[in-house]
């Protein structure tokens, strides 16, 4: 992307832009707390000298461990300020995921919610190289007397200092798992999420007058890249601190959200609420959705509650978000109905090609592949796997999203597997090795493969297979039971089979699309 004359070349730029274009335009709402750009500004940049009070300072990690607040987002512009990083961790992970992602950042400092605040403390000792823990309050009042963060902000004055930033620096790194069976992080830097910003404007019409919902966790790109789009154009933030379908319908309305991105077990749940057919929401001009599979009984129930403003988008964290979307048309259009299964067409700023996994060669339209992106949007790498990096971007700048699928003749693309077998729940990515790898832990299993299988409300959900020790008779509710004591509950098995043995083919490779077939007969399996 080449930068305007008028736009910073860094993400803390913007907010200064606005503190000082727009200072008493309202930038953020969360649970009755108002503050506008130039208030948001000041506490970033106080925030930016309690860090470098403590130590952090260009190419260090802090970290949160929160529901949504919004010290995270200003954490995240803090770093953005100083040349640091925020490692944003996922509070659904299990302890030991957990104490991974704070020793894989080499987090410093830890901003951690009411909710987790016993949690953290109990797994300080097994993370060396935090220095600090502040507690932050929650959405309530009652969480008022446990919080260390406002009056650690009042203790420092606001930074005056040029913030002297490398585009190319990562300041937001956000973890997502792997074929390795431990969570990645993923270096999104300045260049790449105002590009991303920039993109996605330019399908989604989104300006200063915006008012942008943020409902999504912090810690997933729906959540945080969502919350930077509206800082890259001055629009306003208004921030939930869990998606609750009920608490998503009543902010829709009351504060005339003009846009959001929900996940589509949050649409299906949000159809049920018992008055949404009879609420205004007119106000909203974009309802983009994605992250996993919209099962259609759940769009046919949302287009009348959302008529011509439902937009779907594919995309990743390795690209700081979105990278096709199918627009409110192709909802619409009887004509191409058969394009809801599609994931659109890329956004402006974004190629995809679909390749030969093997070989890397382009494949013919309609036949199926990799599909590979090329865009300013990517991420600079994963921290400190250069190998990682090396296998997942190509010298010439491609990135090998993992999904399969095909391009049609309109260059619509259609996602249609996962090349890499990952599972989309509820829009989490789930790697079937990181559930094997503690399902090969419990005694009395030789043998353990993990599949998605179809599921209404998730799309679908982690399924194990395995195959029992000569002479073992393996407990079902024990072995889920071994899962959820390490594993997040979204990763783990929703059903398990016995079985002999396992397909394998002649290289002693699991044929997992073997496994998958008697699931998924008579479906599509897709990810959107």
């Amino acid at each position: 992307m080449t930068l305007s004359p008028d736009r910073p070349a860094d993400v803390s730029g913007l907010l200064g832009r606005w503190a000082a274009e727009r200072p008493d335009a309202e930038a953020l709402r969360f649970a009755g707390v108002r503050r506008t750009w130039a208030e948001l500004d000041e506490r970033v940049r106080r925030l930016a000298t309690a860090l470098r009070a403590e130590g952090v300072g260009p190419g260090d990690r802090v970290a949160v461990l929160d529901l949504n607040h919004p010290s995270c987002l200003e954490l995240t512009l803090a770093c953005a300020r100083i040349g640091a990083a925020n490692a944003v961790v996922n509070f659904r992970l299990a302890p030991p995921e957990i104490v991974h992602v704070l020793n894989d950042s080499g987090a410093a400092l830890l901003l951690v919610g009411p909710e987790f605040a016993q949690a953290a403390e109990a797994l300080r000792d097994k993370a060396p190289a935090l220095r600090r823990l502040v507690r932050v309050g929650g959405a309530d009042a009652d969480d008022a007397g446990t919080d260390e963060y406002e009056a650690w902000l009042a203790a420092h004055e606001p930074d005056t200092g040029p913030a002297e930033v490398d585009p190319d620096a990562c300041f937001v790194q956000l973890y997502t798992s792997g074929t390795t069976g431990l969570p990645k992080g993923v270096l999104l830097t300045h260049r790449a999420m105002l590009a991303h910003s920039a993109n996605v404007a330019e399908s989604f019409e989104v300006d200063h007058d915006a008012v942008v919902q943020v409902a999504m966790p912090l810690f997933h790109v729906g959540g945080t890249s969502y919350a930077l789009l509206a800082v890259h154009f001055g629009a306003r933030i208004v921030m939930l601190r869990v998606p609750d379908p009920a608490a998503v319908v009543e902010q829709l309305e009351t504060e005339r959200i003009t846009h959001t991105f929900l996940v589509p077990a949050l649409l299906a749940a949000i159809a049920q609420v018992p008055d949404v057919g009879s609420r205004d929401l007119s106000a909203i001009k974009v309802l983009s959705y994605g992250a996993s599979p919209m099962p259609l009984p759940v769009m046919r129930a949302c287009l009348p509650l959302f008529p011509g403003r439902m937009h779907q988008v594919y995309g990743m964290t390795e690209a700081c978000g979105v990278v096709t979307a199918l627009s409110a048309a192709d909802h619409e259009d009887p004509a191409v109905a058969h394009r809801l299964v599609s994931a659109g067409t890329p956004i402006h700023g974004v190629e995809i090609e679909v390749r030969d996994p093997a070989t890397g060669a382009p494949v013919p339209t309609g036949e199926p592949g990799e599909i590979w992106v090329r865009t300013a949007q990517l991420m600079a790498g994963y921290w400190r796997q250069p190998e990682a990096t090396a296998a997942a971007i190509t010298p010439d700048g491609w990135l090998r999203s993992g999904d399969g699928g095909h391009l049609d003749p309109d260059g619509y693309v259609y996602v249609t597997d996962r090349v890499k077998d990952m599972i989309v729940s509820g829009g989490e990515n789930v790697y079937p090795a990181e559930i094997e790898r503690v399902l090969a832990e419990y005694p009395g299993i030789a043998d353990v493969a993990v599949i998605g299988v179809p599921d209404e409300r998730w799309g679908e959900v982690p399924r194990a297979i395995v195959v029992p020790a000569d002479g073992t008779e393996l407990d079902e509710a024990a072995v889920l039971a071994h899962c959820r004591a390490h594993l997040a509950s979204y990763k783990c098995p929703k059903g398990m089979d016995v079985v002999a043995e396992l397909p394998r083919n002649p290289t002693g490779k699991i044929l997992k699309k073997d496994l998958r077939a008697p699931f998924w007969a008579d479906r599509e399996r897709r990810t959107v």
